[in-house]
């Protein structure tokens, strides 16, 4: 983990967020005291792919029929087994 002032923070931040990204503990410091750090954000799961737009669409329940008003639907769809 690296410690850097405010002033060399400012002066070098693509620097820093660079290694930050790359996986290092970047602290700023002010006074000689952290007052903040840099991480990176992490996203969560994975880009979409073709594969699960298939797996959606064998597993999609048709949202009404003919004569289904908001009840049946919603016991329909709580009824089906997945």
């Amino acid at each position: 983990m690296s410690e850097h002032s405010v002033q060399d923070a400012t002066q070098n931040l693509a620097d820093l967020i660079d290694r930050a990204l790359a996986g290092e503990g970047v602290v700023i410091t002010r006074d000689g005291r952290p007052v903040a750090t840099l991480n990176p954000i992490r996203t969560h799961g994975r880009p979409i792919q073709g594969s699960d737009l298939d797996w959606l669409a064998a597993r999609r329940v048709p949202m009404t029929t003919a004569g289904d008003n908001a009840g049946r639907l919603v016991s329909r769809l709580r009824d089906d087994e997945w």
